[in-house]
């Protein structure tokens, strides 16, 4: 067994979820949050940043940490085991571009019903749970504003 450490960001910009279609090698294809593995000597914080970045051309900061998810899934010759850790992020733009190399072939964002019934795996709903009903208080709470965020 194989175990891979992966990261992510469920980004909002104005209550809507950025959102990613991946088709890979017709066996594969659906909605999902960005995320990547976590390469030598990087950070969780800057994986996630980075993922988002590199899979959706999306600047975005992050919010708070919202939890892990873990998953396994078959290769040829081995099972894959990954944990895969999740931050809430915010972004000034609903600006995207997906990323064609990793087989990203749309990109946008959605209303939370919309994401949540788009999203092929339900541990990725789980996650965009979570981080929703923290983004709503910490709306209420006045501490998330739609100005410019001073993205890293």
């Amino acid at each position: 067994m194989r175990q891979i450490v992966s990261c992510g960001g469920v980004v909002i910009f104005r209550g809507k979820i950025l959102l990613l279609y991946k088709k890979y090698k017709k066996r594969y294809d659906g909605w999902v949050l960005p995320k990547g593995t976590v390469e030598e000597g990087e950070e969780f914080e800057e994986t996630a940043f980075r993922e988002v970045r590199e899979e959706s051309g999306v600047f975005g900061r992050i919010v708070k940490y919202i939890g892990s998810s873990n998953y396994s899934f078959n290769v040829p010759d081995d099972v894959v085991e990954k944990n895969v850790h999740w931050y809430l992020m915010q972004t000034d733009s609903f600006s995207c571009q997906p990323q064609r190399e990793e087989d990203f072939y749309d990109a946008g964002f959605y209303k939370f019903h919309e994401a949540y019934h788009l999203l092929k795996f339900g541990n990725e709903r789980q996650i965009l749970e979570r981080a929703y009903k923290e983004y709503q208080k910490l709306k209420r709470e006045c501490m998330w504003s739609e100005q410019q965020i001073g993205i890293r």
